[in-house]
């Protein structure tokens, strides 16, 4: 699937000296969705599943198994050949639900971006654009889900998220356009 946004951002992002670039994911970026899907389930300091405990697990497995399906589509921010983060969307079923599901035709994102590399807008950057890429493809809403003690929680209301229901201690989210 192809999308809006593609290229570099111009100036700096997050004081990187090199210039950023967001292209489209492909299928041969699975292994660093894996590890970007890592990432992102590995967010809280505490917590250190390996790759092979989280593919394990059905309900994140299912975040890259089988990438990409028809209608998904995902993100990437690079300097040079070096990938620094990825956001991504898909359509999962009712019958195998993500964590963020919220309908069918609602696909559910996630995001992740090299430890090194967090807190400099790399994280914005790769939303908006995967964003674009919804509007591009027709799609009004995307859901997502975010444990409330993530830093990530204020920069998805900052860009329109709104809480769609909660547990204990994760949101699911909505962006609707």
């Amino acid at each position: 699937m192809s999308g809006p946004m593609s290229g570099p951002i111009s100036g700096q992002v997050g004081g990187l000296s090199s210039e950023l670039t967001i292209r489209m994911a492909t299928a041969a970026d699975r292994e660093f969705l894996t590890d970007m899907l890592v990432e992102a389930v590995n967010w809280p300091p505490d917590r250190a599943m390996d790759r092979a405990e989280i593919l394990a697990i059905p309900e994140l497995a299912h975040y890259v198994d089988g990438w990409p399906g028809p209608a998904d589509a995902g993100v990437l921010a690079e300097i040079g050949t070096a990938p620094l983060g990825a956001a991504w969307y898909r359509f999962l079923p009712p019958e195998h639900p993500g964590y963020g599901f919220v309908a069918a035709d609602v696909p559910e994102l996630t995001i992740g971006v090299v430890p090194t590399h967090r807190h400099r807008g790399i994280g914005r950057h790769l939303l908006t654009a995967l964003i674009d890429t919804a509007r591009a493809a027709g799609l009004h809403q995307l859901s997502l889900s975010v444990e409330r003690a993530n830093h990530a929680h204020a920069l998805y209301r900052q860009l329109g998220f709104t809480v769609h229901t909660s547990d204990t201690d994760a949101d699911t989210m909505l962006l609707v356009r």
